[in-house]
Formats: structure tokens, sequence, C-alpha cells
């Protein structure tokens, strides 16, 4: 039979689940945000041809 201390405990445990779930998406989000910003600034280099497209399909590449 479980306790109030014992539910309460689960309760928190599943909580703690949940936020580093959500944690875990945003902190993706964030990266892949930031890559694209990376990439979008390769794109920008067209002194360099096709070595910064090149830079920007690698750094898109490292998107999860």
């Amino acid at each position: 039979m479980k306790t109030p201390e014992d539910e309460e405990f689960e309760r928190i445990e599943r909580t703690q689940k949940r936020l580093n779930t959500e944690m875990k998406f945003l902190s993706e989000e964030l990266r892949n945000a930031t890559l694209e910003e990376v990439a979008q600034e390769f794109d920008k280099l067209k002194n360099f041809g096709d070595t910064s497209q090149s830079f920007a399909r690698f750094v898109r590449d490292m998107k999860r």
C-alpha cells in the first residue's frame, strides 16, 4: 500500500521526466535554429562560391 509520501515522490518523478523531455526538445530546437543561422551566413558569402555553399550544407547536416 502506498503512502501519501510515496505518491508525492512518484508525482515529482513523473513531473521531472516530463520537464527533462521538454528541455531536451527545446534544446534541440535552439541548436537547430542556431545552426540554420550560421548556414545562412555562409550562404551570404558569394565571393567564396562552392566553398561557402559546402560549408552551409555541412552546417545544415549537423541539425538533429
